[in-house]
């Protein structure tokens, strides 16, 4: 065992110990008086009610899905770890992000009570909360990799190093499915109950009873909370979880593919491991340097949050230059991998703000067209996302070809290994990078609870600007969210087309397979062709899916907000209170019904296009699939973000502020947008990941029962 290896769960023990820290220090503040605790509470409670339902329906599709890899490997398709590292994946995947989200639910009236003493102490409580995310999600990933490493070092005994390093990390690499399925679950779940709570909630209460928002009168406002918790917490702790095992095991994987003279093999493979280590210790040293004063000033708060961010990003570009000495001899051109995608991320979360923040151009130019029409606001919109695309797509492009050239050296396997360690490098900062973005949720849980007390003037203005600062680091979060994604996406098709040799010569060893694949991955076949433009469509379907299940969930949840005012009388004069429970079932109903059909798409796919394509069409599909859905996702994320600040730089006094024709123009805007940037836009992300892990685990089912060779076809 090399001693490199041991800085990777000794980080990861550090990050839960210090997450650990962090969540006590915060329970023991104060919640605030009795009815700040009393709508605390409310939103625990349907939290906690809707993570205990969907991980029973989720928890049924693991043990279905654990039957049919345990018979597969016991039928010589895949190696016998396969299906326990499924479970292990999905597991630790939904312990983190129900972990960060119960913090995060304890720590709202915290932030309120805090922001009452001045702007630092709300901010610093909110940040610890989603440093709490962070961290629990990193630890909790080198833990379980970490442990699965010694395992399989040990069970697997094997005199040649190749062999054994080939084994051990085909077995790791099917912990990604585990993963990335508990994602899609997560991220589909969450953002359909936070969207249909959201949009329900704005277009009867804002637009047509004219009530402000986080209005205790409105009897969908504790779903919304709710909402934010659900979808922005807990799944996108399970999104971000998942890039960063992908990521690692990925290329762990594709370690032994190189073939550069003087590779060290082992160190290689452990390389990506020890890498995230270094970041998470990064990150705890990084998030000191986030404080800010009592200016209630956005870029005066982005810039604390950005201290942080930034500062870890240094940190880890001054250790990888001295990790890449030590366990990579000879191979110093991974190191310019590793920097390509620390800059990378700190570039597209530099575009993903010009274009989603009320400081620039973009934003400013939607609330403009505010003057004119819903219709232009919408179209200004649109207009805003589709060029958003253009630099973010620019900043991976380059990324990639410094990662293959520069790094590779002219080899394949470093070059396909030195992208990999691209985003491990982008991504190795992630323990203070998800905290900025975990951080919003909570600051926007605190603006509802003092607006629901009653809370003085001051008060509100300072969990207002934490909430602003968390609608740009939510948007920038998923900028980092998508492009990581990217490049662990590429990471996994290099790694499929690996293994698609590794797993080919195993069953012809074993006898279940005649002879070795051979692939035409030319443009001129049919199969890749066609696999290329299925893979096109995938993000599209899954979008249009998750875009109409958050359409018809919101018409519930508003048709009922419309019968509570209309059937219960003294709401709105305030004397009673609305039934808030009614709104968190539908949603929790809502959400677990509809995330099925998505999800089941995503998983199923790859499989029925390589039994009817073969290993061709499934690389197709891999490679449309992450051409279209990249651009998509931060497309569709950017557009959202940018209407929700450009109606929020109305709420501030432009064109007369609320109330205005102007801002309820704006409230469509953003209306239109919630879906796309918190529901469909971030699930497309984990579609890249799991179509690829999904395509990894049934290689070699599809290996030996594709309809080609079957029929002879091609």
């Amino acid at each position: 065992m090399s001693t490199a290896f041991w800085i990777a769960p000794a980080s990861a023990v550090i990050a839960l110990v210090f997450a650990l820290i962090l969540a006590l220090r915060n329970m023991r503040l104060s919640e605030g008086t009795e009815p700040m605790k009393e709508i605390a509470k409310a939103v625990k409670v349907g939290a906690m009610a809707y993570l205990k339902q969907q991980y029973k329906g989720v928890g049924l599709f693991f043990g279905v899905v654990f039957v049919i890899l345990l018979v597969l490997a016991l039928t010589g398709s895949q190696v016998i770890f396969v299906p326990f590292a499924f479970l292990t994946g999905g597991f630790f995947s939904g312990l983190a992000g129900f972990i960060g989200m119960a913090v995060g639910v304890r720590s709202s009236a915290r932030t309120t009570h805090a922001a009452k003493q001045s702007l630092n102490s709300g901010l610093r409580v909110a940040f610890s909360a989603g440093m709490v995310m962070g961290l629990v999600v990193v630890g909790l990933g080198l833990l379980d990799l970490s442990i699965w490493y010694i395992v399989l070092n040990a069970v697997i005994q094997e005199p040649d190093l190749a062999v054994k390093m080939e084994r051990i990390t085909s077995a790791m690499i099917a912990f990604g499915i585990g993963a990335s399925s508990m994602a899609l679950f997560a991220r589909v779940g969450g953002g359909i109950f936070t969207k249909a709570a959201d949009v329900g909630a704005d277009l009867v209460g804002k637009i047509e009873a004219g009530i402000p928002e986080d209005d205790p009168r409105n009897p969908a406002v504790i779903a919304d909370n709710v909402g934010d918790n659900v979808g922005d917490i807990a799944g996108m702790g399970a999104d971000l979880y998942e890039s960063y095992v992908d990521s690692i095991v990925a290329t762990m994987t594709l370690a032994v593919a190189v073939t550069a003279f003087g590779f060290p093999l082992l160190e290689g493979v452990l390389f990506p491991m020890v890498l995230a280590g270094v970041g998470v210790i990064a990150a705890i040293v990084a998030s000191f340097l986030v404080r800010a004063g009592e200016k209630a000033e956005q870029s005066v708060l982005l810039r604390a949050l950005r201290l942080g961010t930034y500062g870890a990003t240094v940190l880890v570009a001054v250790a990888a230059f001295f990790l890449v000495r030590w366990m990579l001899p000879g191979n110093f051109s991974v190191y310019w991998a590793v920097l390509a995608g620390l800059l990378s991320g700190v570039f597209i979360g530099y575009f993903t703000e010009y274009y989603t923040s009320d400081s620039y151009k973009p934003v400013q130019g939607i609330a403009a067209e505010a003057k004119t029409s819903p219709a232009t606001v919408i179209i200004e919109g649109l207009s805003v996302g589709m060029r958003s695309t253009i630099p973010i797509v620019i900043v991976v492009a380059v990324t990639i070809m410094i990662a293959y050239f520069l790094a590779g050296g002219g080899d394949v396997g470093l070059g396909l290994y030195s992208v990999g360690a691209a985003a491990v490098g982008m991504l190795s900062t992630l323990g203070i990078t998800l905290a900025t973005d975990a951080y919003g949720p909570v600051a926007d849980n605190a603006g509802g609870n003092a607006e629901m007390t009653h809370q003085e003037p001051v008060v509100r203005e300072r969990t207002d600007a934490l909430d602003s600062l968390g609608n740009t680091t939510a948007a920038t979060g998923k900028g980092f969210a998508i492009g990581s994604a990217a490049l662990t996406a590429l990471a996994l098709i290099a790694a499929y087309r690996h293994e698609v040799g590794a797993v080919g010569a195993r069953l012809v060893n074993d006898g279940l397979l005649g002879e070795m694949p051979v692939l035409d991955l030319t443009v001129l076949n049919p199969r890749l062709i066609v696999g290329v433009f299925i893979g096109a469509m995938l993000p599209m379907g899954v979008g249009s899916m998750i875009m109409k299940a958050v359409g018809r969930a919101a018409s519930k949840i508003a048709d009922e907000v419309r019968r509570q005012f209309r059937e219960i009388k003294g709401i709105m004069e305030g004397t009673t209170k609305p039934d808030y429970a009614s709104a968190v079932q539908i949603c929790t109903k809502a959400a677990q019904k509809e995330m099925i059909a998505p999800t089941l798409l995503a998983i199923v796919s790859p499989v029925l296009v390589g039994v009817l394509l073969g290993v061709e069409g499934v690389i197709g599909l891999l490679v449309g699939g992450l051409s279209s859905g990249f651009c998509m996702a931060v497309f569709m994320a950017n557009s959202g973000g940018a209407w929700d600040n450009a109606k929020k730089f109305i709420e501030k006094g432009f064109l007369g502020g609320k109330g205005t024709d102007a801002h309820r123009a704006a409230v469509i805007g953003d209306t239109v947008g919630d879906p796309l940037k918190d529901a469909a836009g971030p699930s497309l992300n984990i579609l890249l990941k799991l179509m690829s892990m999904v395509s990894i685990v049934f290689l070699g089912m599809i290996l030996q029962f594709n309809l080609g060779r079957w029929t002879g076809w091609w």
